[in-house]
C-alpha cells in the first residue's frame, strides 16, 4: 500500500522546507505529525498538511481496494522538496537604484507506505 500527496507553489523557500522535511523522513506518520505540530519552523505547517493529506489518500485507496487500513503502520517512505517558480520583485534603494528580491516557492512531495512484511528468504 502506497499513497502520495503533493503541495505545489508553497510560499516557503526550498532550503527552509527541506530542513523540516528532513526531520520526518522515514518516521511513522503519527510520530511525524506530532513532531510537525510543535516544530517552531514556519514551513512545518504546510508540510504537516501534506503528510495528513497523504495519510487520507492512503485511507481512501485502502477503502477503494477493500483492504484493512491501520494508520499506525504507515511510514513516510519518501519525502522531498523541489524548487518551484521564483517570483521576482524589486525594492527601491538609494540614489534611484533597485535591488531584486527573489520570493522562492516550493513543491513538497510526501509518499507514505506500509512496510513490507516478511522479506526474501
Amino acid at each position: 500500500m502506497e499513497a502520495k500527496a503533493i503541495a505545489r507553489h508553497i510560499r516557503v523557500t526550498p532550503m527552509k522546507a527541506r530542513r523540516v522535511v528532513n526531520l520526518v523522513r522515514g518516521l511513522q506518520t503519527n510520530e511525524a505529525l506530532a513532531i510537525l505540530k510543535f516544530a517552531p519552523q514556519a514551513a512545518s505547517e504546510p508540510v504537516y498538511k501534506v503528510v495528513a493529506s497523504a495519510v487520507a489518500n492512503a485511507r481512501a485507496a485502502a477503502d477503494r481496494a477493500g483492504e484493512a487500513f491501520n494508520e499506525d503502520e504507515l511510514i513516510i517512505s519518501e519525502a522531498f522538496v523541489d524548487e518551484g517558480p521564483t517570483m521576482k520583485r524589486f525594492q527601491p534603494r538609494a540614489q534611484g537604484r533597485a535591488f531584486q528580491i527573489k520570493k522562492r516557492t516550493s513543491h513538497v512531495t510526501v509518499v507514505v507506505s506500509t512496510p513490507e512484511k516478511g522479506g526474501e528468504n
